[in-house]
């Protein structure tokens, strides 16, 4: 590709004020990395939004293409065991924060950064999933390890109606979990009742100040929240039970006590999923594989072209994106 056009954020240094404009570049303007790939899909997360948008300093290097999910083929590796012509998926690694990301019809990676796509998904269907259900699967991946299962009792999900939620919904009822989805929107009932929801909980009820110890009500959960609505959720969480944490969207603060941990026994798990290990993403994504309903997939799944990235980072950061949004880039 002599030339491909890319999404490029671009700061003014005197007035820290930052702009997002299409560019047209060349394949010597991409950063370093032993592998090219013809990005085909891409995502928009919520980490997107606040990129695009500067509500976060997420960018840590000015210009910066924003994207941290892309699905494509590989046009030239310099890297052993990738070839010309391998669908791959790249998320996380500083893409879109400190290396060139996906918004761009081209993009040069390190090769260990690089997951095969699972041969049963197109690319497009690994950009519905995207990080949002790679980090819902590494959470149910940490609940399993915990030792929880559907017989250990209620999963509550938090955030459900954004896209680590809805796929968490989804993948925990097709699991067999009764599913507790949290959500302040009471239109998205009905679409959560179709990814699996037994229940839906305002949550209202878990943005009140927490209680040292709650009722318990639920053996484990994934949390894409934080704040003040997780430590509500470790709470309430029954004993021997876990909490996954993936998410921040309502702070980092946590503000609660010990009394979870030394009188029930509750875990907190951390999910990072930005730079898990090649083999935990392998695992995560041949699981997806095998447990994604994509009858359900598609209907969380909103496509839409390479001019709505910027209205739809806008949106995601105003919480009025449902599911997930697949971005066609090629």
């Amino acid at each position: 590709m002599d030339q491909f056009r890319a999404l490029l954020i671009t700061r003014d240094e005197a007035t820290k004020a930052q702009s997002v404009e299409e560019a047209t570049l060349g394949p010597g303007d991409l950063m370093d990395g032993d592998v090219d790939i013809r990005v085909v899909h891409s995502t928009v997360n919520y980490k997107d939004g606040l990129a695009i948008t500067g509500k976060l300093p997420v960018v840590r290097r000015f210009p910066m293409i924003p994207g941290v999910d892309l699905a494509g083929t590989v046009i030239a590796s310099r890297h052993d065991g990738i070839t010309v012509g391998d669908k791959v998926i790249v998320n996380g690694w500083g893409l879109g924060e400190t290396h060139y990301g996906a918004y761009s019809q081209m993009a040069r990676v390190k090769g260990e950064w690089i997951t095969p796509l699972p041969p049963a998904f197109t690319t497009a269907e690994a950009m519905a999933i995207g990080t949002a259900g790679y980090t819902a699967m590494l959470s149910i991946l940490a609940l399993e390890r915990h030792g929880l299962t559907a017989a250990s009792g209620p999963m509550i999900v938090t955030g459900a109606s954004g896209g680590v939620g809805s796929m968490a919904v989804a993948l925990l009822s097709r699991l067999g979990y009764r599913v507790i989805a949290v959500t302040g929107k009471a239109h998205e009932h009905t679409y959560l009742e179709a990814l699996g929801a037994s229940e839906i909980l305002d949550r209202a009820e878990l943005e009140a100040p927490p209680k040292l110890l709650g009722k318990e009500r639920w053996a484990a959960g994934i949390d894409a929240v934080g704040g003040t609505t997780l430590a509500n959720v470790i709470a309430m969480t029954t004993t021997g039970g876990a909490v996954a944490a993936c998410g921040n969207v309502a702070g980092f603060d946590l503000h609660t006590t010990v009394a979870p941990f030394i009188l029930r026994g509750i875990a907190l798990l951390g999910i990072e999923s930005s730079h898990a290990a090649p083999a935990l993403r392998v695992a995560a994504w041949n699981r997806l594989a095998r447990d994604v309903d994509r009858g359900r997939l598609a209907d969380m799944t909103t496509s839409m072209p390479w001019s709505g990235v910027v209205n739809a980072a806008h949106d995601i950061v105003e919480g009025k994106v449902r599911g997930r949004l697949v971005v066609e880039i090629d």
